[in-house]
């Protein structure tokens, strides 16, 4: 009988409890992928804490942006996916903390100066440093952060030997490209003819940044040139993967999307949206109001999503994924094998 069944209730279920059902799953493997990523974090966030803490800043104003960027640090993406990798190849990430940490203190230095860039006073209701102390001071202080990270990167390498310049070499190639995305993408915000492929040109250049991360981290710890490229190739399709999840997150934001709007670019899926008429005559209505309200926002992200050119994107990204699980299918410990996994999978959480 149907009401016995439960194969039955899984199956003639609607659409929107299904979808319900996926998110909540997904939701609560994001919950636990975090978790883990702080607890392998930890160390290196504490030692960049207390390396960058101890500088001695003559400034008053200075010091006191320092210890409110400090407060609210609580960097985990690159750290962790450092020390993924290491311990993917059988290395052992707590020998290396210091590296981890340098790095964690680059990161911070060029999230400063994005601030600066993308003119962000403000995140998720919370001002960053530029919007409380200003653009002199947050430029000074990214500095700070970048002079003491490339002190201990080349302290914390001293044991590498032969290895130390190939790791230096990924370092400068991964931030130029980094470096030149990010002038690209001041290059085509001044442009009205900008296309969606230049946009993903530079999405999948910033995540050099992700690649540098997991390919220092298999080297350090000790991994051979197959498993180097593979967790390197996994990264990058890692970092492009979640910059594209933050540019459909942006679409559900209003404050966030009016500040892409009138202060960056537009998130990329309205610029594939874009490329329909229909999707585009609804969009540049909503747009002709001025700012997106809070009313409007409905029927802007059904323009945005029902878009032909933003569903074959969500199918690239979904192909994308498996490619990246693909390449990760020869690590050996199979507990990080399927952390690895449901890391890709959660960049396609709310998609």
């Amino acid at each position: 009988m149907p009401g016995t069944n439960p194969c039955y209730h899984v199956l003639n279920r609607t659409d929107d409890e299904n979808r319900t059902m996926n998110l909540k799953k997904l939701e609560k493997q994001s919950q636990i992928i975090v978790a883990e990523l702080q607890k392998r974090s930890k160390k290196a966030l504490e030692f960049a804490k207390k390396r960058i803490l101890t500088e001695k800043m003559e400034s008053a104003k200075l010091h006191d942006a320092l210890e409110y960027y400090v407060s609210g640090w609580n960097e985990f993406t690159h750290p962790g996916l450092f020390s993924l990798a290491c311990e993917a190849v059988g290395g052992d990430p707590d020998a290396a903390v210091q590296v981890q940490a340098a790095m964690t203190l680059m990161a911070a230095a060029f999230d400063i100066h994005d601030d600066i860039i993308d003119n962000s006073k403000a995140k998720h209701g919370v001002p960053t440093v530029f919007g409380k102390f200003g653009k002199d001071i947050a430029l000074l202080l990214g500095n700070a952060f970048l002079i003491e990270g490339f002190g201990l990167f080349s302290k914390s390498l001293e044991g590498l030997h032969q290895k130390r310049a190939k790791v230096f070499e990924i370092l400068q190639t991964s931030l130029f490209e980094l470096g030149n995305a990010h002038a690209l993408e001041l290059d085509i915000k001044r442009r009205s003819d900008a296309t969606p492929k230049e946009y993903m040109k530079i999405v999948k250049m910033k995540a050099a940044s992700i690649e540098a991360d997991m390919r220092i981290g298999a080297i350090v710890g000790g991994g051979n040139s197959s498993e180097v490229e593979a967790l390197s190739r996994y990264a990058r399709t890692l970092g492009m993967l979640g910059t594209l999840r933050e540019e459909f997150i942006d679409v559900f934001e209003v404050e966030e999307l009016n500040q892409r709007i009138y202060n960056e670019y537009l998130p990329i899926p309205v610029l594939y949206s874009m490329q329909d008429s229909d999707s585009r005559r609804r969009i540049k209505e909503l747009l002709a109001k001025g700012k997106v309200r809070n009313s409007d926002l409905d029927e802007f992200i059904r323009a945005v999503l029902e878009a032909k050119s933003v569903r074959k994107l969500k199918k690239e990204i979904a192909e994308f994924s498996a490619e990246a699980v693909q390449l990760i299918s020869n690590i050996k410990n199979d507990k990080l094998r399927d952390l690895l996994r449901k890391l890709i999978l959660s960049t396609l959480e709310d998609l």
